[in-house]
């Protein structure tokens, strides 16, 4: 739920919404006959390529296109490559987009999986189950982490995806969370609930973080102020200050996979249709959207938006076909008549956003370097790096200015420029 302060000088009070009483199992999506899986790897044509069109592939199977790559996808189906492209992501980065047409009769047809404790195994084998844990950052002998906190609270609003998961599956989250210190060798395993969920998940081998209603009380920076009395750096993660954040929804892959000696691709999500109704969804990794939509009779028309994550922190997609990945937790579609106006209207030095801000930034004049391509100024002078991407700063801006988006592209940008160095 969304409320507006009522004082203009007031602070607004963004709440969380929370998983209601005895809530509703997901509906399930068939398999379509068509599945896409992102990787986030270059297409050469100048190296051989270990998969290509027409390859048959099993269920489970690993696919990467090179010998010397660390990023692949495993295949939700036994079936045949049916395509292999480039594909853009918001920032314009090319990664490459696998489509596998599904074979039924083939169903039975997996590639074996030897379950191993070691961190090794995971991050080979397990980064793509649903929930998409951590395993490359855990496994990085460069980062130090020393606490786990796995997220049962949602990080942003209109969806209860985390809570849910946490809640239906108590025993299977604690069970993960074992496997995940064996693993890891982590010591300190934590639990971030909301404080009126955690009544309701009694949680004995874990200790409990208390997450606030209020966002962006949830979010990792947050988190990190809050319960661990811990400043996040400006520039730096919470990985290089030791503390990695794996979703509720990981642990309990983690927990099957070890159970069943199988991967599991079955992701749980939350859908916002355009009248706000909410839709709780399990379906396959690699689900074309188009299929979910069809299969709940909604409508997206031209002009319509899309968005791949909640309403402060999510990103727009700009096609029905981009498919469900092991990091989804909520989609939500605006209808076309009613969506936010964003204006070129200069900045009017209200201060709104500069109030709101959680790390105390001066958005107001950081927004000038970033609309001039100032990044290195923006971050030397007015705290880019500090930014946590809360998304409040444009939610409560007069002139309607894409702050948020401004701080991303900014943020981006100063990466490409640092790495050419």
């Amino acid at each position: 739920m969304i409320k507006r302060s009522f004082f203009a000088l007031s602070k607004p009070r963004l709440t969380y919404d929370l998983l209601e009483p005895n809530p509703d199992e997901p509906q399930t999506i068939s398999l379509p006959d068509h599945l896409t899986l992102l990787l986030a790897d270059t297409i050469d044509s100048t190296r051989p390529a270990l998969i290509k069109k027409g390859d048959p592939v099993k269920k489970g199977q690993k696919l990467a296109l090179y010998m010397d790559s660390t990023a692949y996808a495993i295949s939700p189906v036994a079936g045949t490559i049916k395509s292999i492209e480039n594909y853009s992501d918001d920032f314009g980065k090319i990664d490459t987009c696998i489509t596998i047409a599904h074979d039924p009769e083939k169903a039975s047809d997996i590639a074996p999986l030897d379950i191993s404790e070691e961190i090794s195994f995971a991050a080979l084998h397990l980064q793509k189950l649903p929930g998409a844990p951590p395993f490359d950052i855990l496994a990085d002998e460069n980062f130090n982490i020393r606490t786990i906190i796995i997220t049962g609270a949602e990080t942003d609003l209109l969806t209860t995806t985390s809570q849910y998961v946490t809640t239906s599956h108590i025993r299977d989250l604690e069970q993960g969370a074992r496997i995940l210190k064996q693993i890891t060798n982590v010591s300190k395993i934590c639990i971030a609930l909301p404080e009126t969920l955690n009544g309701n998940a009694p949680i004995d081998s874990l200790q409990v973080l208390q997450t606030g209603a209020v966002y962006p009380d949830t979010l990792p920076a947050m988190i990190m102020k809050d319960h661990l009395d811990m400043v996040l750096p400006a520039g730096k993660t919470p990985e290089d200050m030791g503390i990695c954040f794996i979703r509720a929804e990981a642990v309990v892959s983690l927990a099957r996979t070890f159970e069943t000696k199988a991967l599991g691709f079955d992701k749980h999500l939350t859908l916002v249709d355009k009248t706000g109704t909410r839709h709780r969804i399990k379906t396959a990794i690699g689900t074309p959207l188009s299929s979910i939509f069809k299969h709940l009779e909604i409508q997206v028309n031209d002009l319509d938006r899309i968005i791949i994550g909640g309403p402060m922190r999510g990103t727009a997609i700009f096609t029905t076909h981009h498919p469900v990945t092991p990091d989804m937790d909520t989609v939500v579609i605006q209808d076309r008549e009613i969506l936010p106006k964003i204006s070129d209207t200069p900045c009017v030095n209200c201060g709104k956003c500069i109030q709101v801000c959680p790390a105390s930034i001066q958005v107001n004049l950081l927004v000038r370097f970033l609309e001039v391509d100032q990044y290195e100024e923006a971050a030397d002078k007015y705290d880019l790096d500090a930014c946590i991407e809360c998304g409040l700063c444009s939610y409560v801006c007069t002139s309607q200015i894409a702050l948020g988006q401004y701080i991303r592209l900014g943020k981006h940008e100063l990466r490409k420029l640092r790495a050419d160095v």
